[in-house]
């Protein structure tokens, strides 16, 4: 970079810091976004894999993303456990919501002991629950200053101890025996979906054929295939995403765009007398795009440490996820550089085409 690039960035340090949070601005936003996005969605991929039930039973509409309902009878267990190729059947109650200002999160009603053993989960701290304002919680959960003996909020006000922590995470977060969902929510005799472990995995097509002929009317699928990412789920994410990249780009390129229009105006008489020595129109665009290129190169890098440090502080206060790739990490360099060029694009123009008399006398 020469020495004209950094002594104009240099001599207004105000108007360059201002034109550098502009791009970091549209930067931190893709990356924020994005990263929450990939992260709640690996996150919950992470959490499916680890229930070890082949397939999920249960009545057609009643269990979505972001709600659910509990309108199966748990008798169907006792049903389940009789179709040829079924090892055993647990039913869970699977309730969602609102958590503060954040959004949702979400806690499962379950027999803890059955649940447990289906999907290989052990206790790293303390004991199932058994009363009805006993809960346990996963490690992550944990982690947010959760441990044995303290308290969570559900339903409100109502407040559950914690008298476990397990391992690995599975499902939601929080757990509570199945009776004291089934009493907290007044649906005695039912749940959301039922869990069916089969003898040899490589049956689970057939069983899943024999349960649906057995008990028709009802929703039968394979584990691997119910739990669908975030991306799917929510209607119009991926759209949401498309528009947040292209207004990122949009802000980053008007902030530069203006940032150079503006410094410009004040080196008026500074172009004149370049092109009064004979500077080329290819000099002084060039010049006024290196300068743009070098203040977005800045914000690119503000940008990437603030949306680390912005998700890194999310993350300790709501437990939101963030990860960040390298595709959308490329995908906002792209915008931040290219916004930067293409914003000083016509201040550049112009300043070339200026006539040096005219720039000359110019106060």
């Amino acid at each position: 970079m020469d020495n004209l690039v950094i002594s104009n960035i240099r001599q207004r340090p105000l108007r360059s810091a201002i034109s550098v949070l502009g791009v970091a601005l549209g930067v931190t936003l893709v990356m924020l976004f994005t990263g929450l996005s990939r992260g709640m969605s690996d996150d919950l991929q992470r959490r499916s894999e680890n229930v070890r039930a082949e397939i999920i039973f249960t009545r057609p509409g009643s269990f979505q993303a972001t709600s659910t309902s509990a309108n199966l009878s748990t008798k169907y267990v006792d049903l389940l456990k009789k179709v040829d190729g079924v090892e055993s059947a647990v039913p869970v109650i699977r309730h969602v919501f609102p958590s503060g200002t954040w959004g949702v999160d979400q806690v499962e009603g379950v027999d803890w002991d059955s649940f447990a053993q289906m999907s290989n989960i052990r206790l790293v701290q303390g004991r199932g629950p058994k009363a009805f304002d006993e809960i346990v919680i996963d490690e992550t959960k944990a982690s947010r200053n959760h441990p044995v003996g303290s308290s969570v909020k559900l339903f409100g006000a109502k407040e559950f101890k914690v008298v476990g922590i397990y391992a690995p995470e599975s499902g939601a977060r929080s757990k509570l025996s199945l009776e004291a969902m089934q009493n907290a929510l007044e649906v005695s005799g039912k749940c959301s979906y039922i869990l069916v472990k089969v003898r040899n995995p490589a049956d689970q097509i057939a069983v899943a054929k024999r349960i649906n002929e057995t008990l028709p009317g009802n929703k039968v699928q394979r584990t691997a295939d119910f739990f669908p990412s975030i991306e799917n789920s929510i209607p119009g994410l991926a759209i949401f995403m498309r528009v947040l990249v292209v207004l990122a780009a949009v802000v980053s390129a008007l902030v530069v765009m203006l940032a150079m229009h503006t410094t410009i105006t004040e080196r008026t008489r500074e172009i004149g007398i370049l092109k009064a020595m004979g500077a080329s129109r290819r000099y002084i665009i060039s010049e006024i795009e290196r300068e743009a290129l070098a203040i977005s190169f800045m914000g690119l890098v503000v940008g990437f440490v603030l949306a680390a440090l912005a998700g890194f502080g999310i993350h300790k206060a709501t437990g939101l996820i963030f990860e960040f790739g390298g595709w959308w990490a490329l995908t906002a360099a792209v915008i931040g550089l290219a916004g930067g060029a293409l914003g000083a694009l016509y201040p550049a123009a112009r300043a070339a085409n200026l006539d040096p008399v005219t720039a000359l006398a110019y106060e």
